[in-house]
This record gives C-alpha cells, sequence and structure tokens, in this order.
C-alpha cells in the first residue's frame, strides 16, 4: 500500500476512537527512518492500548503486517512500526516531555 494513503488510513483509526492531538509529520526528505510519523494522544492507559490495538486490527484486515511494536505493557508511549510508518501514541505526560514534533519538525 502506497506509504500516503497507510498513512491516511492511520489517522482515519484514531479520528474514530476519538485519539487526541493527531499530527503527521513528513519524514521523506529528513529521515531514512520512515516515510512518515503519526502522532496521537490517549487519555488512559486503557485509551493508549485501544488506539494501538485498533490501528493493528485495521491494518491486519488490510494485510498490512506490523514490523514491530513497544511500549504495550505500560501503555504511556507505544509505538507500531509499519516500515513506511511509525506510530507514535502517548499519554498526555509522555507527549509533553518527549516533544517528537519539536524535535523532527526542526529538521
Amino acid at each position: 500500500m502506497d506509504p500516503n494513503v497507510l498513512k491516511d488510513e492511520i489517522v482515519k483509526v484514531l479520528e474514530n476512537k476519538n485519539g487526541g492531538d493527531i499530527s503527521v509529520i513528513d519524514l521523506a526528505d529528513k529521515s531514512g527512518i520512515a516515510d512518515y510519523f503519526v502522532i496521537a494522544t490517549g487519555k488512559n492507559p486503557s485509551h493508549v492500548k485501544a488506539l494501538a490495538e485498533s490501528i493493528e486490527e485495521k491494518l491486519s484486515k488490510l494485510n498490512i503486517d506490523l514490523v514491530r511494536s513497544e511500549g504495550k505493557n505500560d501503555a504511556r508511549w507505544i509505538v507500531l512500526d509499519y516500515s513506511y510508518i511509525i506510530v507514535h501514541i502517548f499519554n498526555t505526560e509522555t507527549r509533553d516531555f518527549y516533544c517528537l514534533e519539536t524535535l523532527w519538525k526542526e529538521r
């Protein structure tokens, strides 16, 4: 699937599940890590996990393989790596602390 279309699918899932402060950072010309970071905030650990699980479920149905995931145990920051797209789902405190948008938008 085209990375731009995949990014849009992920954003739709986050919007439908009330993910907060959804942000997309285009990394295509900034890094070889991925084409996009998709960042969102969950209200509490259960919501952070539910957002991640909803993305995994939707993309699995589209036959998109998850390369790797991290952070599900404590659900303060869950990372879903879909190769071209890396999804970061934070709780509010962790997102404020790491400020990924600021870090990557300045490059």
